[in-house]
């Protein structure tokens, strides 16, 4: 008992940290004009247990439309923040503006503490999530005291699906939001099952909500209208064997990348998948090789070179 209450005094201090940051950068970001919706951790805490100190947040999550980004970077240096690994050139900024997802800060109060994200995940993963979209459908919630946008309930049991699945469901809080979410009775089931089947991901969602419904005990509402096959059933047993091991998985392994095709129920987003993966050159072939401007488009040929020696050395 004397460790769980020191646990959650040290939450609630770090929790009150960050709520104090979220505060500072989201009124300065705002104060210029720009849209920003705090995204997991604290909003995520105050939107399905109803306070911060319910939830453990590791860092800040900010959604940012991607051409508001260079005026965010701009905006958080102006509150202390720096970039956590910065790109060498405006060329790669903007490769990786289409290609990558987040850019992580550091400050005085701690080093990756807040993450900036323009894009779900990155562009190989061929889940093209609309960030307009997920700004014209946010709700307004209160984190400690603070009133801000955040995704609607609908868009984040979509959102925290394709997160988890991406992380091979790694934590089980993951779950646990998973299934406060799909305990909310206001949800709409069929706007949730068409947006999944228009974004390729309804085998993803039906995974993850069996998964929560059968290491948590959550139910699933009857109004859903998720296939359950029986390659998506098969999966579900993999991925629970998975996450009550003790075993990591390796996120940068073939056997990881096979999964994450297996997770698309449509062939033409396998394919996406396996297409943007090859030929989407990211940060590790920027640092391998500096290439000049005009060599630029060469870097999809570095990509590929590089894969094919690690499958060489397996």
């Amino acid at each position: 008992m004397k460790l769980l209450k020191q646990s959650y005094q040290t939450n609630l201090c770090k929790n009150l940290l960050l709520s104090r940051e979220l505060t500072r950068i989201v009124d300065h970001i705002v104060a210029l004009g720009i849209d920003v919706m705090p995204y997991k951790g604290l909003a995520l805490a105050e939107t399905l247990y109803g306070n911060i100190t319910l939830r453990q947040a590791g860092d800040i999550d900010l959604l940012v439309r991607p051409k508001d980004m260079p005026r965010i970077r701009r905006a958080v240096a102006e509150l202390g923040y720096t970039p956590h690994a910065p790109l060498f050139s405006e060329e790669t900024e903007q490769a990786y503006l289409k290609s990558g997802y987040e850019c992580a800060f550091d400050s005085a109060a701690g080093r990756n503490l807040l993450e900036v994200q323009w894009a779900i995940q990155p562009r190989f993963y061929a889940i093209d999530f609309d960030m307009d979209g997920l700004f014209e459908r946010a709700v307004t919630i209160s984190v400690a005291g603070y009133l801000t946008k955040t995704p609607s309930p609908a868009d984040l049991l979509l959102l925290l699906s394709a997160h988890a699945a991406k992380h091979v469901w790694g934590r089980l809080i993951w779950l646990s939001d998973i299934a406060r979410l799909m305990a909310l009775p206001a949800l709409d089931w069929d706007w949730i099952a068409a947006q999944a089947k228009y974004l390729g991901i309804t085998r993803i969602v039906s995974v993850t909500m069996l998964a929560a419904n059968r290491l948590l005990d959550a139910a699933i509402p009857a109004r859903t209208d998720l296939p359950h096959d029986s390659a998506t059933l098969a999966l579900v047993e993999e991925i629970q064997s998975h996450i009550t091991s003790d075993a990591p998985y390796d996120v940068e392994s073939f056997p990881y990348f096979r999964l994450m095709m297996r997770l698309r129920e449509r062939p033409a987003d396998r394919l996406r998948f396996f297409g943007r993966l090859i030929f989407t050159p990211g940060p590790s072939e920027w640092q391998a090789v500096r290439l000049p401007r005009p060599l630029f488009p060469l870097y999809r040929l570095v990509r590929l070179s590089r894969l094919a020696a690690r499958a060489v050395r397996i």
